[in-house]
């Protein structure tokens, strides 16, 4: 789920549960939202870990391309040093493209670790506590609830992909 498919189930869930005098009800509608949020900042974290990875690689590929270039130009060989030109630019270009990636991801993390913070303090209110509250502060938001919904997420995008992968061997076989 995108950050801002779950800000907009978000607003829509706190606009609802504006309107309700129940704080029980308000409470429990803000600690699934809760559960929800985490869960998305544990996949941005996810995603973060990926893309850097990504970038090291690319880099490493980089690297290894300039150097490439280099040696063939050190002993005269032209052609070997165009082609290793042409794909340390296309290294770089993509080097910069992830580095950009990296960063909207960094920024949308921290965004959501805001909301979230913000989320916790509202629903500590709610619940009838004092003062706000930090993310880990939320009394009913354990680390086992994340693990079983990052289990559960988990699970579910490894089913989609078999129903992918099967649908395509269906394809390819003509059924």
């Amino acid at each position: 789920m995108g950050l801002d498919e779950l800000r907009a189930r978000l607003d829509s869930l706190l606009a609802g549960q504006g309107l309700s005098s129940d704080q029980r009800a308000r409470a429990s509608g803000l600690h699934a939202a809760l559960v929800e949020l985490k869960v998305a900042v544990g996949q941005s974290r996810d995603a973060l870990a990926a893309a850097e990875r990504e970038l090291a690689s690319e880099r490493t590929q980089l690297a290894d391309a300039e150097r490439r270039g280099g040696l063939a130009a050190g002993i005269g060989d032209a052609e070997t040093s165009r082609i290793a030109g042409e794909f340390a630019a296309r290294h770089r270009e993509r080097a910069g493209i992830l580095e950009r990636k990296v960063g909207v991801i960094k920024e949308e993390l921290a965004y959501a670790e805001r909301e979230y913070a913000s989320l916790a303090a509202q629903y500590q209110a709610a619940r009838g506590g004092t003062g706000p509250a930090t993310p880990a502060a939320a009394p009913d938001l354990d680390e086992r609830d994340f693990d079983l919904l990052q289990a559960k997420a988990r699970r579910e995008a490894a089913e989609q992909a078999a129903k992918a992968q099967l649908e395509h061997l269906k394809k390819k076989l003509g059924k």
